[in-house]
Order: C-alpha cells, then sequence, then structure tokens
C-alpha cells in the first residue's frame, strides 16, 4: 500500500465518497439521457453551489449542517422551477436548463465577487476537493444515497416528473459538496454515454465498472503525479468510458 513512502490508504475516505456519488448519480444518469435533459445537472449542481455560497454570505458555519439545508433547498427550488418550465414550455427545456444555470452561475460570481476569498470558495465547489473529503463527512451523503436508490428500487426507476426532479436535486445537493459540479456532471453523464450502446441487461453494471475505475485511476495517479484529484477523475472517467465503448458490443443503437 505503499509508494515513494506515501500511504495510499490516505485516499479511501475519497474512493467511498466516489462510491456513494456513483451509486446514485449512474441510474439517474441514465434517466437524464433517455430523458434527452443532459445539462440539468450542471444546473441543479450549480443551484446547490449557489445555495452553498449564499449562505456563507450569510455568514453560516461552512462545515455545519445549515449549508447542506442551504444547499439543499437551493437545489429543490430549482427543480420545481424546472418542473414547471417543463410542463408549460416542453419544447424548450433544455434552453431553459442552460439559462438557469448561467444565472445560477452568474449569481455565484456576483456573491463573491467582493470576498477575498470568493474564488478559492467557488473553484472548491466547481472542481471539489474530494481526496480531503473524511470519513465523518460521509454519513449524511450515505443515508441519502441510501433513500434515494430506495425509491429507486421501488419505483423501478419509473418517476413522474416532480419526483424525478426532486429526487435529482437531493441526490445533487448530497455530492457537489462531496465532489464538486464538474465531477458530479461526469459522474451522471460519462458512464451512460460509455454504455448507451449495451444490451439493456448489462449497462449498469459496465456503467458501474466504468465509475470505478475512472475513480480509482483518477485518485491513485493525482496522488502520484500531485495533480487535482477532480479534473484527473474527469479525464480518467472519459478514458475509460472510450475504452468501454469501444470495446463493447458492435451493434447499432436503435432509435427511442
Amino acid at each position: 500500500m505503499m509508494s515513494g513512502g506515501f500511504d495510499f490508504m490516505i485516499v479511501l475516505p475519497a474512493f467511498l465518497a466516489g462510491l456513494l456519488v456513483l451509486a446514485t448519480h449512474i441510474p439517474l444518469g441514465a434517466q437524464v439521457l433517455r430523458r434527452g435533459i443532459v445539462f440539468i445537472d450542471l444546473a441543479i449542481a450549480q443551484i446547490a453551489a449557489l445555495g452553498v455560497i449564499v449562505a456563507g454570505t450569510a455568514g453560516l458555519d461552512p462545515a455545519g449542517w445549515t449549508v447542506q439545508v442551504a444547499a439543499g433547498i437551493a437545489a429543490v427550488l430549482g427543480a420545481l422551477l424546472l418542473t414547471w418550465t417543463e410542463r408549460r414550455w416542453p419544447d424548450v427545456q433544455e434552453a431553459q436548463i442552460g439559462v438557469l444555470f448561467v444565472l445560477a452561475a452568474s449569481a455565484v460570481l456576483l456573491l463573491v465577487a467582493h470576498n477575498p476569498h470568493g474564488g478559492e470558495h467557488m473553484q472548491d465547489l466547481l472542481a471539489g476537493q474530494i481526496l480531503w473529503v473524511n470519513y465523518a463527512q460521509l454519513a449524511l451523503p450515505a443515508a441519502g444515497a441510501a433513500l434515494i436508490l430506495a425509491v429507486l428500487v421501488a419505483f423501478r426507476g419509473r418517476l413522474e416528473r416532480v419526483g424525478f426532479y426532486l429526487l435529482f436535486a437531493l441526490a445533487v445537493t448530497a455530492s457537489v459538496q462531496l465532489v464538486g459540479v464538474y465531477l458530479v456532471f461526469a459522474s451522471l453523464i460519462v458512464p451512460s454515454l460509455a454504455v448507451r450502446h449495451f444490451p439493456e441487461h448489462r449497462k449498469l453494471p459496465f456503467a458501474y465498472l466504468v465509475g470505478i475505475g475512472g475513480y480509482s485511476a483518477g485518485l491513485v495517479l493525482s496522488v502520484v503525479f500531485d495533480l487535482p484529484s477532480g479534473a484527473l477523475i474527469v479525464w480518467c472517467l472519459a478514458l475509460f468510458a472510450i475504452v468501454a465503448y469501444a470495446l463493447g458490443p458492435r451493434r447499432a443503437v436503435v432509435s427511442a
């Protein structure tokens, strides 16, 4: 477990955090692709991040549960708004998701404009600080992941519009502070993209393999080469996805 005097057990909490994120984001990502609303994860994650920034601006303890509540409220409000826009203007839902993302991102920039540590905080929310996750931080996300998976199993993935958006908001709220906005998006979309041409019964298992491989390689390489973990995991996920797609069953994708 040692390399160059470094104990790789130090990345175990980060790896467990990645497993928790993958556990819920892969099945939800498959539904996102099926529904054709790929950028909803970026929008909801950015809105949750906005909730964190608002809580910090209000002077709340960044490590306290109140920040999680603020992020959750922001994400749920964003989910309810997107539920309403999809019902009202379904033909332009993807465009509305994009507009909401830009508004949330711009609001974050405005809120941190006069904060001397604002840029650093924003960078942490985007790229994440997964390598520094500790075991205590995993308790709440683990409970959230168990709840989300129970709902997905109970409804067999067939959630109505409101239920899906609210469940999605809960998943993103639990993960964005663990791994950052970029990894939330990559964890949702990249593994599902890699296996979209696989037989239905093999999609989830191979998507999880892509995700676990990407997180494992990214964490190890980030320690070995002293590179940002979140960014490297994103690239490793993409490379594992390319390999999985290339080596997967060679058949045409059937249009829905």
